[in-house]
Formats: structure tokens, sequence, C-alpha cells
């Protein structure tokens, strides 16, 4: 695909990235359909742009709505095996992701992170470490400002991008072309989306798919599984962690001899942690980031909200809020460098084997169920260590912490699993928590 005809295009899934698509090719001239499996909830957006939404979860109204137009471009939430995308083959539409569009209308320089854990914290480091270095970076992409709408920034105007890619928002690239391209890790996750493992994997890759001799892959060092993939790829490769080009030596983090910052220095030092550093300074650096501003950003970096953050210490006992771990490799990850935690996990299952966590065991003290999985929990975790079961939030953390009493542990809150059987977001979610954990600490915890 080098020639999109967008003078009528179909957009599906109004959610954030699919109306500043739409806005973005209305901005363009181009005529615009709209589509959404809950079209009801798209019909401001609709009314505003003066058009019609169009019910996608239907085949009457798909034929409809596709028939006509000159491509289709399909929002990250609707997944890959949608009807959408069957009846889009049968007329031959070309399907245009948010990222190709960029793409096709701007050629300043991107930097893409993907991965199953990290992206957001890599992408915002990377962000930083531009900014400090006095180059006008934007973080677009998962951050909720789609790239799209990036492009048209004013005030000051964006010199360059950091993109957070899902797998999702990956999935129909076939023009992006970031200058740098990170893959962070890879374990299982949204294969409830996918189908398949395989599925979820080739979307990853395609960050990096239509780099050229001149662009730059970052990559984990020794992980078989993502270094076979990238294999016979056109890009340079630079690596990061234990032994790679970017990792710790001794008491600093170093690039290929380069002492960037001393470890001692950082808020923030888990094994994770150090990861995530590597990587930024990797794709940062390649960007343009001067290692001064590397350090500064390193030293001053504090962690983000829902992300193993520290949220109280009450009775003793520190709270961690991790709600953002949402596949069993972030929680495993959160729990490095814990000992007799007592978890809070449990959710809606995204077709993801639990099996993994009881790796974790070790650094265990108790665990505490919630949510839709709590039962198929329980049976996994409660021949290994003490388990429990709550069927809310508040109630969760009065018992995790009378638990965490017993056993001198800290409070982690890590879920493992999506919220949205409870919860809008992972972010209600992670307040939910830091809420139950205010009213322990003020005496209104006990449950009625």
């Amino acid at each position: 695909m080098t020639h999109v005809d967008l003078s009528r295009c179909a957009v599906a899934g109004l959610g954030i990235t699919g109306r500043a698509v739409a806005n973005a090719l209305l901005g363009r001239g181009s005529q615009v359909v709209l589509m959404d499996d809950k079209p009801s909830a798209a019909t401001k957006f609709g009314l505003a742009a003066g058009l019609e939404v169009f019910d996608s979860s239907k085949i009457a109204d798909l034929e409809i709505a596709l028939s006509g137009v000159t491509a289709l471009s399909v929002g990250p939430g609707i997944s890959a095996r949608h009807n959408i995308y069957k009846i889009a083959a049968l007329k031959g539409l070309p399907v245009v992701s948010e990222l190709d569009l960029a793409a096709m209308w701007d050629s300043r320089p991107c930097a893409a992170v993907t991965g199953t854990n990290g992206k957001t914290t890599v992408t915002d480091l990377v962000t930083k470490m531009l900014l400090q270095s006095n180059i006008e970076a934007v973080a677009a992409g998962n951050t909720d400002i789609p790239l799209v709408e990036a492009l048209s920034m004013r005030d000051p105007v964006p010199e360059a991008f950091v993109v957070e890619a899902s797998s999702f928002r990956l999935h129909n690239v076939e023009l992006f072309r970031p200058r740098v391209a990170a893959w962070l890790n890879f374990a299982p996750d949204h294969l409830d989306w996918h189908g398949d493992l395989e599925s979820y994997a080739n979307s990853k890759k395609k960050i990096w798919e239509q780099q050229e001799a001149d662009d730059l892959t970052v990559l984990p060092y020794g992980d078989d599984f993502i270094n076979s993939i990238y294999r016979g790829a056109a890009s340079q490769l630079l690596t990061f962690g234990p032994g790679g080009d970017v990792s710790v030596q001794g008491s600093h983090i170093v690039d290929r001899g380069e002492k960037i910052v001393a470890i001692s220095k950082m808020s923030l030092g888990r094994p994770h942690d150090l990861l995530n550093a590597c990587a930024a300074v990797a794709v940062a650096g390649e960007m343009g980031a001067k290692a001064q501003a590397m350090e500064s950003v390193l030293i001053n970096f504090s962690g983000l909200s829902h992300r193993l953050e520290f949220v109280a210490t009450t009775g003793g006992i520190n709270f961690y809020n991790d709600s953002k771990a949402t596949t069993p490799h972030a929680t495993i990850a959160a729990l490095k460098g814990f000992e007799n935690a007592v978890l809070i996990v449990g959710g809606r299952n995204k077709a993801i084997e639990f099996t993994p966590l009881l790796g974790a065991i070790p650094n265990l003290g108790a665990v505490v169920c919630i949510g839709e999985t709590a039962d198929l929990l329980v049976s996994l975790f409660n021949p290994h260590v003490p388990t429990s079961r709550a069927t809310s939030m508040k109630q969760a953390v009065n018992v995790a912490a009378a638990m965490a009493q017993d056993l001198s542990g800290s409070v982690l809150l890590s879920p493992a699993c999506a919220s949205f059987d409870w919860y809008q977001g992972y972010e209600a979610r992670g307040d939910d928590f830091k809420k139950a954990v205010k009213q322990l600490s003020t005496g209104e915890g006990e449950d009625d």
C-alpha cells in the first residue's frame, strides 16, 4: 500500500482515536462515514460532525456504510476478528491505520515503543529526556493523544513524536516508519482480541517492518523470541538489559561504555525500573537526547500513577497500587523485590493462562482474589499460600491489611487481569484501591 484514496473514508470505532481520525480526515477535505458498535454512545460526536453513525455490529449496516467508500480506518478498540474486516476484504477496501495516516501526512521523526509491559513508562521517560535536551517532543498513541491529533499541535510545534504503540494500534500498519522502534518485552496478552499468540506477535513486529538501513530497532538483549522474529530486518540493532549495549554495569546505567546515571541517585531502582531506564536511554539517545538530560530525568523520575505507585504507610504496612498490571507477566515483574507481599489479584481474564503466577510464590506471603477470576485464582494459589476471596475493593484492602500485619509484609494491588468486570478502566480500579487505603488510615475502612 503506497497510495490510498481517502476521498471518501469510513471510520469505524469512535473512541479517542477514531474521533481524532475522523476530524483529521474532515479537516483535509475527505468525506467521512462514521461507524461504531455502540452508535448511541457516539451520537453526540456524529451530530457535531453533521454525520449519521452506522451500527458496525450489524452486517446490514456494515454493507450500507462501506458501499461507495474508498478506504476504511478501523480504531484500535475493534477486534481483529470483527466482521468489518471480512466485508472490507470482500469489497477490496484498503484498511489504513491511524499511524499510517500520520505517516502519509507528516515526515517529522518518530520513536515508537511497544511491548507487553512498560510502554507508557518508557514513552514518558523518552519524551522527558528529549524535552530536557531542548527537542520539542510530544508523547502520542496510547497516551490519549492520537498521533494524527498531535500532528496539528501548535505553540510549540512538535519537532518529534514518541508513540506508545500497542498491538491494537500496530495491527493494520503498512506504512508507518519510526526512526527508532523499540520492542521491550513479550508475554501472552490480549488473546481475546487477537485470537492467538501468533497474531499478537505479528502485530507487534510491524513496529519495525517499514524501517530501512538508517533506522534503529531497540530490543531486549537475550530475548530469543523477539530476536528470532527480528532476524533479517533492514534496520540497525541496539540492545538493552543485562549483557546488552545499554545496561547496568556495576553501580551505573551505561550506554556503550558511557556512564549515564548512578543507580544510587535514582528514585526507582527495582529490576523492571532499571530495564525501563535502559530502554529509554537507548531510544532517547538515538533521537538526540543529551547524556546530562537523560541523567537528570532518571534521577527525578518517581514513576507514573497506577504503576507500582506507593500509596501510603498505614499501621506500619506499605500499600502499593499497580492497577496497570493487567497480565501475569506484569504482576510477576512487580513482585520482584518484595518479600511476604500480600497480593490483591483478579479481574476479567483476557484469555491468558494464570499458571505462570506461581513462579512468584517466593515473593508472596498471602493472596486476596477479586473479580470474575476470583474462584479460578483461589484454586490456583490456595495450595501454596494463605488465600482469601473478596467481593469489593474495600473488603480486599481490609483483608489484605490484616494478613500483612501478621506477615510484616506490604500490600500490593497488581491484578494480572483487565478491570472491566468491576470498573471502566484500570485507573478507576487503582483509584478505588487508593480510596480504600485512605479509609483504612482514617478508621473508615471497616466493612459495615
